[in-house]
């Protein structure tokens, strides 16, 4: 049997979580149970062209910071590249840019990230890392969507003199043993040298898809502390250990892993909550790329039936790539039309209440409803609120994201009048709010632009925020008064971003902003 080598990708991996934000003890901890351990290699970051000053130290790790850490000789360090950063043009002064020779290295391993239409540029890299001394491994993602041919061809193409590994990621998490063992018997017939997997979780089936690439000779193996990875996370390292040293081929020491696992580890899972459910399972399906779910987990105003709508959105989409503007746009149910002047005359002069689903709704009723009856205020409801229970109707539905429209159309009463982009709708949710009175106020979303109009606005998100707020800007209110917008208490992405609009706003100096309710937002 060849030998095995083991690479741990925790502080690779993980970092899509935490933004490669480890604490300095973690990382110290982590590497003298690495080496304890016996574990081959352990994978720090990736080297990015990109600019990583919003990111952790471990996102791209310099030589300088290598440097400060006490690493073991036992211990090899190998790191990743995104190869759909370089231009083929500029490759080998973007790669010295990046890399010293291995003389002058803590990396033993550079790892080149790849899909299969970027096979040539990955080669000409794999050239220019061997010539400094490196180790080099292509790392080809999205291989189940990667046909028998098309792999083979991938192979006969690669140059062996600068090549010492091939790797296959499951990026999509829908491989299952059958297509593992198949992918494995092309890759040794037309590959003689070191080849290893990287398994992702999305099926519950990474550390049985790893497993089944080693039964059929391969040699690398990767996997992360409790799964820590993107999306649904890898094969656990704890996991992989074990199974190993059942069978006899490692030795490792799993009595180093527990103390690094309940202190540390255990409270990143708790926090970050990745790991395998049934909308990462739905993912892997639809071959839909887990950084969509990801992103919609952890934002945390999603409900399950809308992450549900989301994932049949992307479907139809067909999104094996990560795209951003897919993600914020919902593009599929907006269109760019003509938006038309509206009539809003009814909002001259008027105080304004808008009403939001925080905790502090409820426990404020009295002091709501003492407002209302002495201010008399037209009275705004974000998104649909069940149960609200106030001293005066809702004059107005303020909604603008599809699937919020599809999730709650049901629930809003017929007679409730809508504020809500409808010249931008396609055809299906035309359909669903067809029926009501409805204020057409037009939406577009356009990448790093804002602005307020009387017939529509412009943004960057389909937000319902700013989105109304830019509607009352464009009429002549008094004043707005918030209750129920309580902050994100347990979420400072969100609370930030509504920060930023709410300053945004407050700043115009047009109008006034003002809580009727406790809030964590300071404008």
């Amino acid at each position: 049997m060849n030998k095995i080598y083991h690479i741990d990708c925790t502080l690779r991996d993980g970092g899509y979580y935490n933004l490669w934000n480890f604490e300095e003890s973690l990382v110290r901890k982590y590497l003298e149970v690495m080496e304890k351990l016996n574990i081959d290699f352990v994978e720090l970051g990736f080297r990015f062209l990109k600019d990583t000053s919003n990111l952790g130290l471990y996102a791209s790790t310099t030589e300088k910071h290598l440097s400060k850490l006490k690493i073991s000789k036992k211990l090899k360090i190998a790191t990743m590249i995104n190869i759909g950063e370089f231009n083929k043009l500029n490759l080998n002064n973007e790669i010295n840019k990046l890399f010293f020779s291995r003389k002058k290295s803590k990396i033993s391993l550079v790892r080149i990230a790849t899909h299969k239409n970027e096979i040539d540029i990955a080669i000409e890299a794999s050239k220019i890392l061997k010539k400094k001394g490196y180790l080099t491994a292509i790392n080809l993602m999205q291989i189940s969507e990667i046909n028998n041919n098309e792999l083979s061809n991938i192979l006969k193409k690669i140059n062996k003199k600068y090549l010492d590994i091939f790797y296959f990621a499951d990026s999509l998490g829908s491989l299952d043993q059958n297509k593992t063992t198949k992918i494995c018997h092309t890759i040794k017939k037309f590959w003689k040298k070191p080849f290893g997997i990287h398994a992702h979780d999305n099926m519950e089936g990474a550390l049985q898809n790893t497993v089944a690439s080693f039964e059929n000779g391969a040699n690398y193996l990767d996997s992360t502390i409790l799964g820590m990875g993107r999306g649904p996370g890898n094969t656990k390292t704890e996991l992989l250990c074990s199974f190993l040293n059942s069978i006899k081929v490692k030795n490792y020491k799993l009595l180093f892993l527990t103390d690094i696992v309940d202190d540390h580890f255990a409270k990143l899972k708790k926090k970050y909550m990745w790991g395998t459910n049934l909308y990462y399972y739905l993912s892997a399906k639809y071959k839909i790329h887990p950084t969509y779910i990801q992103n919609m987990l952890s934002e945390k105003r999603y409900e399950e039936n809308e992450i549900m709508l989301a994932i049949e959105n992307l479907k139809l989409q067909k999104c094996k790539s990560f795209n951003p503007t897919v993600y914020k746009n919902s593009k599929k149910f907006l269109s760019q039309a003509k938006f038309s002047k509206i009539e809003n005359q009814i909002f001259n002069g008027k105080k304004v209440l808008i009403l939001a689903n925080g905790p502090s709704l409820k426990k404020n009723m009295k002091k709501i409803n003492n407002f209302i009856k002495k201010n008399k205020p037209i009275i705004i409801s974000l998104n649909f609120i069940k149960n609200l229970k106030i001293g005066a109707k809702v004059d107005f539905l303020g909604i603008c994201h599809p699937s919020r429209i599809i999730s709650e159309i049901k629930s809003i009463p017929p007679n409730l009048k809508l504020i809500t982009p409808f010249s931008s709708f396609n055809k299906e949710l035309k359909d669903l709010t067809k029926n009501f009175k409805k204020i057409d106020y037009g939406l577009k979303i356009e990448e790093k632009k804002f602005g307020y109009f009387n017939s529509h606005c412009v943004l960057e998100k389909i937000l319902v925020l700013p989105y109304i707020l830019s509607f009352l800007y464009s009429s002549d209110v008094k004043s707005i008064y918030f209750a129920g917008l309580d902050g994100y208490e347990n979420n400072k992405i969100h609370r930030r971003e509504n920060n930023k609009i709410l300053r945004k706003f407050n700043s115009l100096n047009k109008r006034s902003l003002n809580f009727l309710t406790p809030t964590l937002y300071k404008i």
